[in-house]
C-alpha cells in the first residue's frame, strides 16, 4: 500500500491546480469561512495519480463550516459572492428558484480533498446525463471549486459550459451548474444554477378543434 502524499509533494506535483490551506488563506478576506482549519485531513491520493492527472484536474480542499459554525453550502456562499458582477465578480447569477431546495439549502460541504476535471469531457457533451455512466460531482463542491479556483488563480472554470451535478431537485430533476459568462452577451456574468426539465407524466398534448 502507498503512502499518503504529503501537502508539500501534491502541491508540486499539481502547481496552479492546487488549492491546499495555504491557497485558501490567501483568498480567506473574500468569505467568511472558519480558516485556518485544525487536524487537516490526509491527501486521499497518491503520487502516481496525481501525477497522471495534474495537467486535468484541480485538487481542492474543501471547506465545511463558516465563522459561526453554520455549514457551508449553495446558499451560504451566494450569501457572501452576491448576484451583482457590477458590484463584485466573481458571483452568483441572479436567480431565486433554488433557494428552497435542498440541493442548495441543506446539502453541505465536507471537510475533504477532492480531485475536480478542469473541463468537461468532450465525447459527453449533448448526452443525457442519465446515459452517462459517471460519477457526477455534488453541486455544493463544484460551486466551492468555481469560486475557490476564480480566486487563486483568476481564471474562469466552465465559463461557457454547463456541468451535470449529481443532486436533483423535489422534482427529480438533474441539476446542472456553470457557464459563467453569455457568449451572445444578452446577459450578466454569474454562476448558473439550472434544472434539467425531463418528460414526466405531467407532460402531455390536447388536441385543437378547429
Amino acid at each position: 500500500m502507498e503512502r499518503k502524499t504529503t501537502i508539500t509533494e501534491a502541491k508540486k506535483i499539481m502547481g496552479k491546480n492546487f488549492i491546499g490551506p495555504k491557497e485558501l488563506f490567501k483568498i480567506s478576506e473574500r468569505f467568511n469561512f472558519i480558516f485556518p482549519p485544525e487536524n487537516i485531513p490526509p491527501i486521499n491520493f497518491t503520487i502516481k495519480q496525481l501525477e497522471k492527472v495534474k495537467k486535468d484536474y484541480i485538487l481542492i480542499l474543501s471547506l465545511s463550516k463558516d465563522n459561526l459554525g453554520k455549514s457551508i453550502t449553495i446558499n451560504t456562499m451566494r450569501n457572501i459572492f452576491g448576484t451583482n458582477p457590477d458590484k463584485s465578480e466573481p458571483c452568483f447569477y441572479n436567480q431565486d428558484w433554488y433557494l428552497k431546495e435542498k440541493f442548495a439549502n441543506n446539502e453541505k460541504l465536507d471537510f475533504k480533498w477532492h480531485l475536480i476535471k478542469k473541463d468537461i469531457n468532450a465525447a459527453d457533451r449533448g448526452k443525457n446525463p442519465e446515459t452517462v455512466k459517471l460519477s457526477f460531482p455534488s453541486a455544493v463542491l463544484l460551486t466551492f471549486t468555481f469560486f475557490m479556483y476564480y480566486l487563486s488563480n483568476n481564471k474562469i472554470l466552465w465559463k461557457n459550459d454547463f456541468v451535470w451535478c449529481k443532486d436533483k431537485d423535489f422534482n427529480g430533476d438533474r441539476i446542472y451548474v456553470g457557464k459563467y459568462v453569455d457568449s451572445n452577451k444578452l446577459n450578466n456574468n454569474g454562476f448558473n444554477i439550472h434544472r434539467y426539465l425531463t418528460i414526466r407524466s405531467c407532460y402531455g398534448f390536447v388536441s385543437e378543434i378547429k
